[in-house]
């Protein structure tokens, strides 16, 4: 009496679709996890943050290994005061982010954050605020993959600036 197949067919064709979307955003992203792992890893190593080099391995803690490497100061004590202070900026964004209608601020409020310290890393690598820049919008044109490749190539240098 109804033709039942029509409309099965085309779920079963958009649930397959939707399970091919989330396998191939999860290998994505798994990648992009052990790839700035990498990255995060050996910069810190090469610059003088070996004894802590471990943590760029740890999932969600891995964002004090970027602000360690990007965190300003005279000394090792003042540097990793600085990027304890900014772990802590992090994750009260964080926090405040999954309250509703104030999150969506906390949320840009984050994506404002990475932004700054991956110019940061940038300004680090290379020494030039006018590069900085430009990797920081090819990184975004790119979806992140000039970050990756530049990382992999700069992760084993000692940092300019």
């Amino acid at each position: 009496m109804y033709d039942s197949y029509y409309s099965n067919d085309i779920e079963t064709a958009l649930g397959g679709l939707f399970l091919l979307i989330f396998l191939i955003c999860l290998v994505m992203g798994i990648a992009g996890y052990v790839i700035s792992s990498l990255i995060f890893y050996n910069a810190s190593k090469t610059n003088g943050f070996g004894d802590l080099a471990y943590i760029a391995w740890i999932p969600i803690i891995n964002v004090y290994s970027l602000f360690l490497l990007t965190a300003k100061g005279d000394n090792d004590v003042a540097v990793r005061a600085d990027a304890k202070k900014n772990v802590l900026i992090y994750a009260g964004l964080l926090l405040i982010s999954f309250i509703p209608l104030i999150g969506l601020l906390a949320y840009l409020g984050i994506l404002g954050f990475a932004l700054y310290f991956t110019y940061r890393l940038f300004y680090r690598w290379t020494g030039e605020s006018g590069k900085a820049v430009l990797f920081i919008i090819l990184t975004i044109i790119t979806l992140g993959l000039f970050y990756f490749i530049y990382g992999l190539i700069k992760m084993n240098k000692p940092f300019v600036a």
